[in-house]
Formats: C-alpha cells, sequence, structure tokens
C-alpha cells in the first residue's frame, strides 16, 4: 500500500493512527464474542487483572485522557483510577461491561477524529507532563495496545481448547 500523495504527512499518521486503534478494538471484541459470562470476571490471583477490570481501566483512562484532550490534564482531577482496579462487587455482567467499553472508546475516538495536522505538535500535558499530541497519541497506543494484549492472553487461556484464533492460526 502506498500513501495518497496528495495528502500531508500529518493527515497521513492521523489516518493510519485510527486505523490502528480501531483494529485494537476490533481484536478484543472478536475476543470478547468468545468469553463465556462467567469468564469476564476471573483473574488468576488476587494481585491479577480481570479482563473485567482492564476494561474498566481501559475505559476510565480513555474518558480521562481524551475528555477536553487539547485544552485540560488527560489526568482529570474526577477520575479515581485505583477505583478501576477494585473488584470488591465482582459482578459487572458482560452487557455493563460493553456499555463501559464503549464509552470509552466513543470519547476516544470522537476527540481523536477531531485532530487535524496542525494539532500534531501542540503541547497537551498527562499527569502534568507535558506532551506533543504525537507522542500522547503514542503514549496511548502502546498503552491500549498493552492490555489488550492482556486480554487476549487471558481469554486463551480460558477459553483453551475452544480459542477461536483472531489471526491466522498455527501451521495454517
Amino acid at each position: 500500500m502506498t500513501a495518497d500523495q496528495s495528502v500531508s504527512l500529518g493527515e497521513h499518521y492521523l489516518q493510519v493512527v485510527v486505523e490502528k486503534f480501531l483494529e485494537l478494538k476490533s481484536v478484543t471484541e472478536r475476543t470478547f464474542d468468545q468469553l463465556r459470562e462467567d469468564e469476564w470476571n476471573w483473574s488468576m490471583n488476587a494481585d491479577s487483572n480481570s479482563i473485567a477490570t482492564i476494561v474498566k481501566h481501559m475505559s476510565g483512562n480513555m474518558i480521562s485522557r481524551w475528555t477536553d484532550f487539547l485544552t485540560s490534564d488527560g489526568e482529570k482531577p474526577n477520575r479515581n483510577r485505583d477505583c478501576e482496579f477494585e473488584d470488591e462487587d465482582n459482578t459487572l455482567t458482560r452487557n455493563r461491561l460493553l456499555n463501559v467499553w464503549d464509552q470509552g472508546w466513543d470519547v476516544f475516538l470522537e476527540t481523536l477524529g477531531e485532530l487535524r495536522p496542525e494539532h500534531l505538535q501542540h503541547t497537551v500535558f498527562i499527569r502534568q507532563q507535558p506532551h506533543t499530541v504525537l507522542q500522547a497519541i503514542e503514549r496511548q497506543l502502546s498503552h491500549y495496545a498493552y492490555h489488550v494484549g492482556q486480554i487476549i492472553y487471558i481469554a486463551k487461556l480460558l477459553r483453551a481448547d475452544e480459542w477461536s484464533s483472531l489471526t491466522i492460526p498455527r501451521r495454517k
């Protein structure tokens, strides 16, 4: 695939990064489709995250980071990050978790879609640390890919022989 020479490098970057985030979202949702209701809240031990916990954390991160992205610090004062990792109720249903998931992605993708090439070198703050918009996007791409990998790994452990590969299966 070659880049459309009529678009700027910044426009091309924003197109590519949106595609990559949408791929992460899609592969995760295909993973969700393979889970039984009782598997969302499973964790290996007290120090491990369940898929439900990771979903809550990713959504909380997306809402905090991408609400008023260009004008306020990405760590909002009303975010309770530690609460995202608490599983005291351990009863969040698949439907509730999918709503939480969608809320985060809706905020994130709407904001990402509003960015223009001229924004890429603007400074934004995350936890009072300055980042260019480009750096902030890359930070989130890495962060979300990390958690998507965790979700997929947990699901593969849980589904074992019932797992359906999300990419080209081994030896095929």
